[in-house]
């Protein structure tokens, strides 16, 4: 029963997801915001990330109540998203959006502290637990894709109102025995900060989501100009995560197998060929279908392992700091510069320049790995 509660919160909030990410810059665009408006305003999705993470973690790692703070942050994320429905002016959106997302970012860091703590010793059963958010993905991104394509982006709003709905619900059947004992026998948090691999691999994640700051708020936009149709670029959206669902159900292979370096070195690479892909050959659909397939490292296996590396360098009742950190900077921070450099990119220079940015920084990514990344937890 509890793995059912579990993956039912992963479900419905990667489904907001993959509403929200393909579609909302075309939802954006609809109501005739530029494009550096829109990426602007994707970029307050991710920068709220990287303050919302890290003040509850501190709530949760001093209270205990992880739980109720994953339902309050829940609850308000759905009422204050409802506020796209009263007006469309730019300043009126982008408050919307900051308010909303400092409450919708709180809740991923402490559930995927929750499920770990739960998990306990049995942690290879993450990615099967995790998985079923792909599947919401999933459904969300190929369903919508359909829908709007019939019925125009106007119904987007609705959609993600529902879904952010069904994720505080989800949220009431999880108990908060689930979150289990936490040990206080720990190094303190600052000591593990200072620590040479922990601030590498933070620069990795970092560098990871900034590169895909061009995929996650202008790839549909970028299809769209190609002549694709709605229909097509939610297959191909689908397409990525179907693919980081295989890499899901292998980790319990793959890690014990390769290792955690050697496998977060493979994603860094493959993320790199699949933004140098969509950068020289996005108006060739086998190509580009190839490229999605690539999700599977430069998200699948690369927040696989990152999961498993930052639950063992944060221990004990630093686990929902060491989430929230990971969170804040990768898909905070990088995500956020990602994002609002890429505007900028397009508006000077075209899309194309976004994704070679893009496989610059997973170059970068690579040599932090190569060269920081070592002495490290490996399975």
């Amino acid at each position: 029963m509890m793995y059912w509660r579990l993956s039912g919160f992963y479900l419905f909030y990667f489904a907001s997801l993959g509403a929200l990410l393909p579609y909302w810059s075309l939802y954006l665009k609809s109501l005739d915001f530029s494009i550096t408006e829109i990426g602007q305003l994707m970029a307050i999705l991710m920068a709220t990330k990287i303050v919302a993470p890290n003040i509850w973690g501190w709530i949760a790692d001093h209270t205990g109540k992880r739980i109720t703070i994953i339902r309050v942050a829940s609850l308000l994320a759905a009422i204050s998203f409802a506020g796209v429905f009263v007006g469309n002016a730019f300043w009126w959106m982008a408050l919307v959006l900051v308010v909303f997302s400092f409450f919708w970012n709180a809740t991923l860091p402490q559930f995927e502290a929750t499920t770990m703590n739960h998990l306990g010793d049995d942690m290879h059963r993450y990615s099967g637990i995790r998985l079923w958010g792909s599947v919401g993905f999933i459904l969300a991104v190929a369903g919508l894709g359909v829908l709007l394509g019939q019925y125009s982006t106007a119904v987007l709003p609705a959609v993600l109102l529902g879904l952010f709905t069904l994720i505080w619900l989800n949220s009431l059947w999880v108990p908060e025995s689930a979150v289990g004992h936490l040990p206080l026998d720990q190094e303190p948090l600052r000591k593990v900060l200072r620590r040479p691999v922990v601030l590498s691999l933070l620069g990795v994640s970092f560098l990871m989501q900034a590169s895909h700051g061009p995929y996650y708020s202008f790839f549909s936009l970028y299809m769209e100009e190609l002549g694709y149709s709605t229909t097509v670029i939610g297959q191909f959206w689908a397409l990525g995560v179907l693919s980081e669902i295989g890499v899901f159900l292998l980790m319990p292979v793959l890690l014990p197998r390769f290792g955690a370096r050697r496998l977060l070195l493979i994603a860094t690479l493959l993320t790199m060929l699949r933004w140098l892909l969509t950068a020289y050959y996005a108006d060739n659909p086998a190509i580009i279908t190839f490229s999605q397939t690539l999700h599977a490292a430069s998200f699948g296996l690369y927040h696989a392992v990152m999961i498993f590396l930052i639950h063992s360098l944060f221990t004990g009742s630093h686990q929902g700091r060491g989430q929230a950190l990971y969170s804040s900077i990768s898909f905070g921070a990088g995500g956020a510069a990602g994002t609002l450099v890429s505007g900028y990119l397009w508006t000077g220079l075209g899309p194309q320049a976004m994704y070679l940015m893009a496989a610059a920084v997973c170059l970068c990514a690579v040599i932090v790995v190569l060269f920081g990344v070592r002495d490290i937890p490996e399975s």
